[in-house]
């Protein structure tokens, strides 16, 4: 089963880093957020990759290009005319594919092009910005056992402010926001059937009229995950995520 990532954006909110590089090439610990899912995926077997890219898509390009320029000890022999020497290689078992989909793209039309690729058969989808350590074949197996057209993760996102319990016109209790506080919200990591790709009728955000016809339909599944999930929309994000890394506090690594 093939793996779709959405990593063609501006990443405007977090303009302070993606005026220079996409957002999915966004570090954490000294490496892609974008490597960082992939790496998720692969830890549950999912080896081949769809990278739906716009917005300095040639950076994405370069970066795969170079991968052992940024993973393994490389020797220059300048007296061979430059000979370069890959010592160790540490790789992946991957199969990456980046399509050009498009600057202005929005997300269902970055899906409806890269259609060919998937030869249309089940796929895997997340966007190129979020983390997780969701249980990926658990989440095929509530796929496959539902029989949707597509299947989400719903997560419920934790708040960057505090709670007030009221009583009347006093304040009980000021305290975090829980994991209980909060709705149920599209974290990505979906599952589709191509047949799904139908409801894309012109340049429209996925997450729109796509999945909405498809909910009316009762076609949409959600799968429920309660564990760790952390988008990286802003600066602050960012740094939240760094500073997991940093700790060894990082619960999507789960390779």
């Amino acid at each position: 089963m093939k793996v779709v990532i959405l990593a063609g954006g501006y990443g405007t909110r977090i303009s302070e880093e993606s005026q220079f590089v996409p957002k999915p090439m966004i570090e954490i610990g000294g490496m892609p957020i974008l490597w960082h899912i992939m790496k998720l995926y692969s830890y549950y077997g999912f080896y081949e990759f769809i990278i739906c890219a716009g917005y300095k898509q040639n950076i994405i390009k370069k970066w795969f290009a170079d991968y052992f320029l940024h993973t393994s000890d490389i020797t220059f022999d300048f007296e061979k005319n430059g000979e370069m020497l890959v010592h160790q290689k540490r790789s992946e078992p991957w199969k990456v594919t980046v399509v050009d989909t498009g600057l202005h793209s929005l997300t269902g039309l970055r899906l409806k092009k890269i259609r060919e690729y998937i030869e249309d058969k089940t796929f895997l989808m997340t966007y190129g910005d979020g983390v997780s350590n969701i249980d990926i074949k658990n989440l095929v197996e509530f796929h496959q056992n539902h029989r949707k057209l597509v299947t989400l993760s719903a997560i419920k996102p934790g708040s960057r402010f505090g709670v007030l319990d009221i009583e009347g016109d006093i304040v009980t209790a000021f305290r975090e926001k829980s994991m209980t506080d909060s709705d149920w919200i599209n974290g990505g990591f979906m599952v589709v059937e191509p047949k799904a790709l139908d409801y894309i009728q012109g340049n429209f955000m996925f997450e729109e009229e796509p999945l909405e016809k498809i909910a009316s339909i009762m076609q949409l599944a959600c799968y429920k995950h309660n564990g760790f999930w952390q988008c990286m929309d802003t600066m602050r994000d960012k740094e939240k995520l760094e500073a997991l890394w940093a700790s060894g506090k990082a619960d999507w690594k789960v390779w």
